[in-house]
C-alpha cells in the first residue's frame, strides 16, 4: 500500500443533527404534499386572474411597475443640470473614488470661462454590466450632480457593449434642475481675495 493512499472522508456527526424518520425517507409523500401545495397555489392565482382580480405578484413590465416599489428605491443613474443645461457635476471623481465595483468613469476638462468650478466631465460613463446600485456615488457627490431614480427602463440587454451609459443619456433621460446646493451664475462668481 502507497503512504499517498487516500482515506475515505469521514463527516463529522453532530449531537444535533436530525434524523428522518421512514416517512421523510420514503420522499413520495413528500413530493406529493409539494405538488399539492404548488397547485393549490396555481388554482388560487388561476381563479383571481378569470375573475378579474390580479393573481399571484406577477408585474407586466415595462408597461406596470410594482406598487411596492419603495420611494427611495436605487435606479438608474442620472446627472443634474445647472440653469445652462450644463452638467451640475465638478469632475471632482468622488463618485468614482467611492464605487465598490469601480463602474464611473470621468475624464475631466477645463473651462477657463468658469470661475467658480472650471472643471467640468468631459466624458462621464457607467458601466450598467457590473453596477450593483448601492447608491454610495449619489452619497459621495458634494455638489447633488448624480442622482438614482426609482425607473430602470431597458435596463437588461442581450450585449454588455450596450450596457455603457454616456454623459449624454445621463443629462438627457430624465433631465433634472432642481440640485439642492444651486449652481451660482456666472455674475456671482465670488472675488479672489487680492481684488477689491
Amino acid at each position: 500500500m502507497s503512504k499517498y493512499a487516500a482515506k475515505a472522508y469521514r463527516r463529522k456527526a453532530y449531537w444535533n443533527e436530525p434524523e428522518m424518520g421512514w416517512w421523510e425517507r420514503a420522499y413520495l409523500f413528500e413530493i406529493i404534499r409539494g405538488l399539492f401545495i404548488t397547485s393549490r397555489v396555481f388554482v388560487v392565482n388561476m381563479v383571481k386572474w378569470m375573475i378579474g382580480r390580479k393573481g399571484a405578484l406577477t408585474t407586466y413590465y415595462p408597461e406596470e411597475t410594482r406598487w411596492d416599489y419603495a420611494a427611495g428605491n436605487r435606479g438608474k443613474h442620472i446627472l443634474t443640470r445647472r440653469p445652462d443645461g450644463r452638467p451640475q457635476c465638478i469632475a471632482c471623481n468622488m463618485c468614482a473614488t467611492v464605487c465598490p465595483a469601480k463602474v464611473i468613469e470621468i475624464d475631466a476638462a477645463f473651462d477657463p470661462t468658469d470661475p467658480v468650478h472650471p472643471k467640468y466631465p468631459a466624458r462621464f460613463e457607467i458601466d450598467y454590466s457590473r453596477c450593483v446600485f448601492c447608491g454610495l456615488c449619489v452619497e459621495a457627490c458634494p455638489e447633488d450632480a448624480i442622482r438614482m431614480l426609482k425607473e430602470v427602463p431597458d435596463l437588461p440587454a442581450g450585449d454588455r457593449d450596450t450596457m455603457w451609459i454616456t454623459k449624454e443619456e445621463l443629462l438627457n433621460w430624465n433631465p433634472r434642475s432642481d440640485v439642492a446646493k444651486p449652481y451660482p451664475a456666472a455674475g456671482d462668481a465670488p472675488q479672489s481675495r487680492g481684488s477689491h
